[in-house]
């Protein structure tokens, strides 16, 4: 009798670990996306349930998709831009890594027609064509003319982001008594923003740079090559 009891016991333990590991593996899902695997959970993939794969993991699934020898679903899409849909459906946040473009995922994100995801990668792109390129600096370029004693001076009065682009010997051009001096083209530039222009930036540089450096007559700073509009 004991024995007939234990026997009962034990039948009923296995039908309830059967059952369990039949629920648990009816939740798990398998997805071969362009050759690459992806394991997740039917909840995760019915986040959205518009979307391509609610439909895919449905019973009644009006879907025909191949499987793998292994028993994935075979979708023949990109897996690089597949993993931020996924995990989007797994968090309900959007991660995309700094390799990949948002249009990629968008595209994804499109094909599976998973309506929140789509307005939210929207939305990154456009903030990302808002924000200016980090290239897009403008630069105000001014020509200095001095003689060779005058480098050093030169270059002590420098200031305020100025910097040397190109200096060039131009000869001799005059005569200190009976020496020759040669002469020189300085090119220097700075950085501005948008929000400067050569009117913002001329009289406190020219006053520092110009008044200082070219002290004999007939000898001034040449008007900027290029200014910031």
């Amino acid at each position: 009798m004991a024995d007939e009891i234990a026997d009962s016991d034990f039948s009923e333990e296995n039908i309830r670990k059967f059952n369990h590991e039949r629920r648990s593996s009816k939740q798990w899902v398998k997805l071969n996306v362009g050759g690459t695997y992806f394991l997740t959970t039917k909840t995760t993939l019915c986040r959205d349930p518009n979307s391509f794969l609610y439909r895919l993991v449905q019973e009644d699934s009006d879907l025909i998709s191949d499987r793998d020898e292994t028993g994935a679903y075979l979708i023949d899409r990109d897996p690089t831009y597949f993993s931020p849909v996924l995990n989007y459906l797994r968090h309900g946040k959007l991660v995309i890594n700094n390799d990949i473009a948002e249009e990629g995922v968008l595209e994804e994100a499109e094909f599976y027609n998973i309506t929140e995801l789509i307005r939210l990668v929207k939305e990154r792109i456009c903030l990302r064509e808002r924000r200016p390129l980090k290239d897009s600096k403008k630069h105000v370029y001014r020509v200095l003319q001095f003689h060779e004693e005058e480098l050093t001076q030169m270059v002590s009065t420098m200031s305020d982001g100025w910097k040397f682009e190109q200096l060039i010997n131009i000869g001799s051009q005059y005569n200190y008594g009976n020496d020759e001096h040669a002469e020189f083209l300085c090119v220097v530039s700075r950085e501005c923003g948008n929000s400067v222009n050569s009117n913002d930036v001329e009289p406190t540089d020219r006053a520092k740079m110009g008044n200082k450096s070219v002290d004999r007559p007939g000898k001034s700073i040449m008007d900027p090559l290029k200014d910031c509009k």
